[in-house]
């Protein structure tokens, strides 16, 4: 990967945190105060490609409210396979390191506004 791409790919992933390892998920997921919405990915996958500027907006959005997180499954398969993640994009929103609500596959805008919101509800 060259550098101006490496930059290019830290600059649109501001608001969301990587997450490659089992020490970080705990940290970062199962012991976050705040609901966690996590998108399973990884780089040659065209939908994920799709969602990433969804999570983006999603980050602004509910900054301070939810937590967002991106784990590539290329680099963190243990936590893929944890969660039982076979298809990507998967989407899960977890509060309290519960799984409350999940998304497979690529979907709008809205129905990640909906899943977020019903468990900000709850």
């Amino acid at each position: 990967m060259n550098v101006f791409r490496c930059l290019k790919f830290n600059i649109i992933r501001m608001g969301v945190t990587q997450v490659s390892d089992a020490k970080s998920w705990e940290i970062d997921v199962i012991n976050s105060d705040i609901p966690v919405f996590v998108d399973f990915w990884a780089e040659w996958c065209g939908p994920c490609r799709m969602v990433s500027p969804v999570v983006e907006e999603l980050a602004s959005d509910y900054e301070g409210k939810v937590k967002f997180v991106k784990v590539n499954v290329d680099e963190a398969n243990e936590l893929a396979s944890k969660y039982n993640v076979f298809s990507i994009p998967t989407l899960i929103l977890l509060n309290k390191g519960e799984i409350v609500s999940q998304q497979v596959g690529a979907a709008s805008k809205e129905s990640y506004k909906n899943m977020i919101d019903r468990a900000l509800q709850s």
